[in-house]
C-alpha cells in the first residue's frame, strides 16, 4: 500500500493537533504559522472535512473537531512507523565508532549500566570506551569525547558540568547489623575503614578524616584500615563486608538501590570536584559527538545523584 499524497499537509495537521497551536507547530516544523494554517486549510479542502473548530477569538488555541479526534491516533501511529523506518535506514549505513575516555569506577558504576539506552537511541554509533584512568591526549590519540573528574578546567578542552558527588559512610547490611552494629560514628572504631586512594593528588577530595571532622569526631584514629587505589574496588570490598567505605553518591547509587550497600548513619559532606564531559573545542559540531553529549547530559540531569 502506497503512502498517501499530501504528507506535508498531514504533518502540519498532526503537529497543530498535538500542540493545539499553529505557532507551536510552526516552531517545530521550521515554517511560519501562516504556512501551517494554509496547509491545514488545503487538507480540509481536499478531504472535505473540517479539522478545527473556528473560534471568533482567533486561532491562538485550536479545538479539534470530532472527525479530527477520530483519525489523529492512527495518523500519529503512522508517523511513528515512518520514524522507525527512517532510523533503520540510517542504521543500515556503515557504523560510526565514537572513542570515549572515562574514569574506570565511573564507567563501572554509572556509565556502563546505561550505555544500552544510548545504543537504542543512536543505533548508528558504536562506543569504544577507554577506562585506563590516565589523562588521554585527545589530539594524539584521536579521542572524540571524554568524562573527567576534577575542577572543570583542562588545557585544550571544553568542559560541560555533569554530576557532583556527596560523601557518606556505606557498608554491607550484614556489617551494619552484625556483632558490632553500626549506629553512629563512634562505632567505627570496631570496624576496618576502607580508604579510596584513587584521588590522592587532589587535596580537596574528601577522606575519612574530612568526614569525621565534619561529624564531630576529629580525634578518632582514621588512618588505619584498608587502602585501595580504585573506587569501584573499594566499594566492592565494602559489599563483601570487609569494612566501611566513604561512599560517593554517583558511584554507590545502584548498589544502595539494590541493597548491596546501606548508609548506616551520618550526614553527607560535599566536594567541589565534579564530573564533566570534555571534548576538543567546537568538536560537538560533529553529529556523533553532539549525539553523545546530548544523551549523557540528559542522563545526568535525570540522575538523582546530582547534588551540585
Amino acid at each position: 500500500m502506497r503512502a498517501p499524497n499530501h504528507l506535508n499537509a498531514l504533518r502540519a495537521f498532526e503537529a497543530a493537533a498535538r500542540h493545539l497551536s499553529y505557532v507551536a507547530a510552526a516552531d517545530e516544523l521550521n515554517v511560519t504559522p501562516a504556512a501551517v494554517g494554509s496547509l491545514v486549510r488545503g487538507l480540509e479542502a481536499i478531504v472535505g472535512v473540517e479539522l478545527f473548530h473556528r473560534s471568533p477569538a482567533g486561532p491562538a488555541r485550536l479545538v479539534l473537531t470530532e472527525a479530527a479526534l477520530a483519525v489523529l491516533p492512527e495518523l500519529q501511529a503512522g508517523f511513528d512507523h515512518l520514524t522507525v523506518a527512517f532510523e533503520r535506514l540510517k542504521a543500515s549505513r556503515e557504523q560510526v565508532t565514537l572513542s570515549l575516555t572515562v574514569p574506570p569506577a565511573f564507567a563501572d558504576k554509572w556509565l556502563l549500566p546505561r550505555v544500552e539506552r544510548f545504543a537504542t537511541a543512536h543505533p548508528l554509533y558504536d562506543l569504544r570506551i577507554d577506562t585506563s584512568g590516565r589523562l588521554v591526549d585527545f589530539a594524539a590519540e584521536r579521542m572524540d569525547v571524554g568524562i573527567r573528574y576534577g575542577g572543570g578546567r583542562w588545557s585544550g578542552l571544553e568542559s560541560i558540568f555533569l554530576l557532583r558527588d556527596a560523601f557518606f559512610p556505606v557498608c554491607s547490611p550484614a556489617l551494619r547489623d552484625g556483632a558490632n552494629p553500626l549506629r553512629g560514628p563512634q562505632d567505627l572504631k570496631h570496624h576496618t575503614l576502607i580508604h579510596d586512594r584513587s584521588m590522592t593528588s587532589e587535596s580537596t577530595f574528601p577522606t575519612w578524616r574530612t568526614w569525621l571532622q565534619a561529624a564531630g569526631f576529629p580525634d578518632m584514629n582514621c588512618e588505619r584500615g584498608l587502602q585501595i587505589n580504585d573506587s569501584a574496588a573499594a566499594y566492592q570490598a565494602a559489599i563483601n563486608g570487609s569494612g566501611v567505605a566513604l561512599g560517593r553518591t554517583t558511584l554507590v547509587a545502584l548498589d544502595l538501590a539494590a541493597g548491596r550497600l546501606v548508609r548506616p548513619f551520618g550526614e553527607a559532606v560535599d566536594c567541589e570536584l565534579a564530573y564533566y564531559l570534555v571534548h576538543r573545542p567546537k568538536a560537538d559540531s560533529d553529529p556523533g559527538i553532539a549525539a553523545f553529549k546530548d544523551w549523557v547530559c540528559t542522563e545526568a540531569k535525570a540522575d538523582g545523584a546530582n547534588v551540585g
